[in-house]
């Protein structure tokens, strides 16, 4: 390989540093107005009346409008464009202002009049489950396919034990029985493992824009994780056909799984009634407020083991607050729980709530660090028990190739075994240590998304390429794309041009989202490369009077093999099926991609932290992420990925939390408040280690690479200050008075 697994730097890479790079805000649409929201201050209310007539009277106001100044579409409740009759969460936008200035738009919200009737709320995950609680969803939508995104299918029965209007889902996985297991175990563990709600902290907050063009369809510039998911998504949310919507892919300042579809429904039917393009940037209040973060979870889990430390029984209670929102991703973290390890008596009840809170979308390996943490407490808390090493119990219990998952599909060829070996061999898990130094590992598992892709590879007559795709890049999947092209065709990188983001001409890409994008595009491309080889072989054969077979392609040009004096550019072959009265066919490879099974990903991570036992100060020293990445195309970009994602995980356990107080307002939303963690945070050690295990289906063997460092990050942490203070913490984030005091987790 003279491309594949060598590092490059990213294409736009320097587009970036050098702030050419354009944004959705870059744009400079012609006749833009801007757009400001009024969010509602309460939980939950009724919209007794509007008063619009002030703000439309200021100059520069073209547009000022509440929920009943829409027409009537599917989408409702929560996800209404604007609250219409009631308001869910306190941030629901009520009013919306366009305006020439943004300034103008500002101060025009400002003069809007909102009368409110409150109604009662559940606030609390325990208030929602009261069998009085008030309803939440009245009159919203169903289930995020969030779950279908990242590669988790509905899994386990269906229950019916609690009878809140606001369940929104139940389910059980079951096998054998567990209270016998658990009678007959050696030794049993309980906790209650809580992970509260966090936000994505991505750079750049939500914006689009929108415009209603002649023939009637609109045109969105989005700051998307995937145009096609997006163009979906406002047809749902509006009634629309997809052939009338128009999605246009700008840079993406971070995403993490929460940039999907927010703001373009509104924004659609806002350029319809102004006959002018409309753009909507969030505040940063606003996007705490508004922008979809993760659920809080509340795991509580039992697990029994022998003497050995085999495990027999695990029983598990998994609670899911969703805010005003159905969920969907409980099933993952069940399928994780009972599935990472081997397990042979199991029952995970999963239940889904609603609350009158922010609505929820995916993060980073949406599920799998609140069960991680939960499982991996667990684990670790056994292990000592019976005075075992905990990697040693890890690998004792660790399913193979072959063993049965709980959702009845057969794990593939997986590289847990190897992480946990090479974890055990690292000096940060193995050389000694002070006393107020602790040690802990976790390990973490990401199933994988799946979902068609298709590409094209046309080639210029300079010798040059043209790789169409649908995909967002967000890490860098367009250079690794275009060094699965220069591999093959042997065309050098500067000469690959990457074309993507516009639903009306790109093939079909998935969303960037459930570390699939190499692993399902980057198929279609490899596909779509070799037809392109195919094609330009074939009339190379006939320009060099030679067979296909003796023929071969690198360095940009087709040789016969053994005449080195007999060879063709491939611009030159590429350029015959470009001219008039040319006898060959234009030379456009076409690739398409629909994996079928998984390439399961594995971690391990160890991390190192201080702990003072007098103030209960803790401090992250050291980290060392080991993961299983198929085949590391790009092995610094891969590397990036681990070290970001790694901490990313490790910052629930250092301080990000959203908090409501009981009246159902969000406490902190802003980075003042909210503790995204800071590079003086992060560890002086940060050590990263890839293992190659190909997968067979990937391209050059890769497997996705985004989502597992994001997983075992808090729970190896949280086993590092268990082996200083002897004590279980249950509760991310993991606060420094209550370590010292011994005060409860609570």
């Amino acid at each position: 390989m003279k491309v594949i697994g060598t590092g490059r730097p990213r294409i736009e890479g320097r587009a970036k540093v050098t702030g050419q790079s354009r944004f959705t805000a870059d744009l400079g649409i012609p006749g833009l107005l801007h757009t400001r929201l009024q969010l509602s201050p309460h939980p939950a209310a009724r919209i007794v009346r509007v008063n619009l007539e002030a703000a439309r009277e200021l100059p520069g106001v073209v547009l000022a409008i509440c929920g009943r100044d829409l027409p009537e579409v599917p989408a409702a409740g929560p996800e209404a464009p604007l609250a219409r009759e009631r308001v869910y969460f306190s941030g629901q936008p009520v009013v919306a202002v366009a305006a020439v200035s943004e300034a103008i738009a500002s101060d025009a919200i400002a003069l809007v009049e909102v009368e409110y009737e409150l109604q009662p709320a559940a606030v609390s995950f325990a208030e929602a489950l009261r069998a009085d609680a008030p309803q939440v969803l009245i009159g919203a939508g169903g289930a995020t396919d969030d779950s279908a995104a990242h590669g988790v299918a509905a899994s386990g029965e269906q229950l019916g034990e609690e009878h809140s209007v606001n369940v929104t889902a139940q389910s059980v996985l079951r096998q054998g029985d567990v209270s016998a297991a658990l009678a007959r175990s050696e030794v049993v563990v309980n906790g209650t493992f809580r992970s509260p709600q966090v936000h994505q902290g991505f750079m750049e907050t939500h914006i689009a824009a929108a415009r209603q063009e002649d023939d009637g369809t609109s045109t969105i510039w989005s700051s998307t994780q995937g145009v096609f998911t997006t163009r979906s998504g406002v047809s749902a949310a509006l009634g629309i056909p997809l052939g009338d919507i128009r999605v246009l892919q700008a840079e993406v300042g971070g995403g993490f799984g929460g940039k999907a579809l927010l703001l373009e429904p509104l924004l659609v039917l806002m350029a319809k009634m102004a006959r002018r393009p409309v753009q909507l940037a969030l505040t940063r209040a606003e996007e705490f407020m508004l922008g979809r973060g993760a659920p809080g979870f509340s795991i509580q889990l039992t697990l029994g083991s022998d003497a050995q430390g085999r495990l027999l029984a695990l029983q598990a209670r998994i609670e899911v607050d969703n805010g005003a929102s159905p969920g969907g991703l409980a099933g993952l973290v069940a399928l994780m729980l009972a599935g990472t390890y081997k397990i042979p008596d199991y029952e995970v009840i999963t239940v889904e709530v609603a609350t009158n809170k922010t609505p929820v979308a995916a993060y980073r390996a949406p599920g799998a660090n609140q069960g991680c943490f939960a499982i991996e407490s667990a684990l670790d808390e056994l292990a000592r028990r019976l005075g075992q090493d905990p990697i040693e119990m890890r690998l004792l219990n660790a399913v193979a190739e072959g063993d049965l998952r709980p959702d009845g599909q057969r794990w593939p060829r997986i590289g847990l075994r190897e992480c946990l070996e090479a974890a055990r061999r690292h000096p940060l898990y193995s050389d000694p240590h002070a006393d107020d130094v602790g040690v802990g590992v976790a390990a973490g598992c990401w199933l994988g998304g799946l979902e068609p892709a298709a590409a094209a590879c046309r080639v210029e007559p300079d010798g040059s390429l043209v790789i169409q795709v649908g995909h967002s890049d967000i890490s860098g999947t367009s250079t690794t794309l275009s060094m699965i092209a220069a591999e093959l065709l042997g065309v050098p990188m500067d000469k690959i041009r990457i074309r993507t983001g516009d639903t009306e001409t790109s093939p079909h890409g998935g969303m960037a989202g459930g570390s699939k994008t190499i692993y399902t595009v980057g198929l279609a491309v490899h596909e779509a490369v070799l037809e392109a080889r195919r094609q330009l072989l074939e009339i190379a054969a006939e320009e060099l009077e030679a067979s296909i077979e003796d023929l071969d392609l690198s360095d940009g040009a087709v040789f016969v093999r053994g005449v080195p004096g007999r060879s063709l550019p491939i611009g030159t072959l590429a350029g015959l099926a470009a001219r008039f009265g040319g006898r060959y066919r234009p030379v456009l490879g076409q690739g398409r991609s629909a994996q079928l099974q998984q390439a399961p990903m594995f971690t391990a991570q160890i991390a190192r932290v201080q702990v003072d036992r007098q103030t209960g100060q803790w401090r992250l020293l050291a980290v060392a992420a080991i993961q299983d990445v198929g085949r590391a195309l790009n092995p610094p970009e891969v590397e990036a990925q681990i070290h970001g994602g790694a901490l990313q995980s490790m910052g629930r356990a250092l301080g990000e939390e959203m908090t409501w107080d009981p009246e159902g307002t969000l406490l902190g939303a802003s980075f003042l408040d909210y503790a995204l963690p800071s590079i003086e945070q992060s560890a002086d050690r940060f050590d990263i280690q890839l293992l190659e295990l190909p997968s067979p289906l990937g391209p050059f063997g890769a497997k996705g690479v985004g989502e597992p460092p994001a997983i075992p990050g808090s729970a190896a942490v949280g086993n590092a200050i268990r082996d200083v203070l002897g004590r279980r913490l249950e509760k991310l984030p993991f606060e420094f008075a209550t370590l010292a005091m011994g005060a409860p987790d609570e």
